[in-house]
């Protein structure tokens, strides 16, 4: 049996009915577009609660440190051109101070990283965010170098330096962030709460031998800027103390974040010769200009504040 042919089409079609209103089709196109706005916000709200999510549970960058320990006091030292006594001096000093207040420790030499070439002096910055890596949960890490002693044990650096309040009356403003003359000046209307990255200054410029970070993202962010390849391998004279120089005047995402005060809240010197000189009650002192050997070395000049420092911690 043989199916009939589909009928063969005209050459004469009827020509198209009219539309009979253009709002049907207005409101379709409404509806489409309005269903991929929907369509749109759908995918971005659920990629914003992913984002939190991970966030919340996994991610490092919404981790807030829980205070435990409040502070992490890092030291860089070398064992390979001072004595194992004045090391282990150096060691004890850090260690009788970080247990009084509930503190960590954090040694590390400088042939423990790899600087490529770069002076042993950054040590400080690459050793200052590996004690963040270990310590997540500190509120501050205090770098204190080697050639150094903490001379106060009644003093935390929570409420001596890092209180809000506290900073507002500490924080010197509008100042040339490299003196006498920079244009670059700190910020005047900077509030103790936003500040992350406390420092002084000598006679010569900023000094990065005594600082106090607090942890957080910001933080990580500095110490990465800071230790950029391209940093390390230009030669400054001062290597990372002009580098932070550098970053600090062309970079006011890391200004707006710094406060500069007096040396003799956490740095004074030894002798007047580059800064403030040390004075009973304050924090610590650091042996200016000192050098490992020659005429005047570190452990000689240590000499007149080891005793003293033993007795204030004896009598706190």
């Amino acid at each position: 049996m043989h199916f009939a042919y589909p009928p063969r089409k005209t050459s004469n079609p009827p020509p198209f009915l009219p539309r009979q209103s253009k709002l049907p089709g207005l409101l379709a196109r409404r509806s489409r577009l309005k269903v991929i706005a929907l369509a749109g916000l759908a995918f971005i709200a659920v990629i914003y609660i992913i984002a939190r999510l991970s966030g919340r549970h996994g991610g490092a960058a919404h981790h807030k440190p829980s205070g435990r320990p409040p502070v992490v006091l890092v030291t860089v030292l070398d064992e390979k051109k001072y004595s194992k006594a004045y090391i282990d001096t150096v060691k004890d000093n850090r260690i009788q101070y970080a247990e009084k207040h509930g503190y960590k420790t954090f040694f590390a030499k400088a042939s423990d990283y790899e600087l490529k070439g770069a002076p042993p002096s950054w040590a400080s910055v690459v050793a200052t965010r590996h004690a963040l890596t270990l310590f997540p949960d500190c509120y501050f890490v205090w770098y204190l170098d080697q050639n150094s002693f903490v001379m106060n044990p009644l003093l935390r650096i929570e409420d001596h330096v890092m209180k809000a309040s506290r900073l507002e009356a500490l924080m010197i403003k509008d100042q040339p962030v490299v003196p006498p003359d920079s244009i670059i000046k700190t910020f005047s209307h900077l509030k103790g709460q936003d500040v992350d990255f406390v420092l002084t200054q000598d006679k010569e410029g900023l000094s990065t031998g005594s600082f106090v970070l607090r942890n957080g993202e910001w933080a990580k962010y500095l110490l990465e800027t800071w230790f950029d390849p391209i940093y390390r391998s230009y030669n400054f004279q001062k290597a990372e103390t002009h580098a932070l120089e550098h970053i600090v005047q062309w970079h006011p995402t890391i200004l707006a974040r710094l406060a500069l005060v007096d040396q003799h809240i956490i740095n004074s010197y030894s002798k007047d010769s580059a800064g403030a000189e040390y004075k009973d009650g304050d924090i610590a002192v650091r042996f200016a200009d000192c050098t490992p050997s020659g005429a005047h070395p570190c452990e000689a000049e240590s000499q007149r504040f080891a005793q003293q420092w033993r007795s204030n911690f004896k009598n706190a």
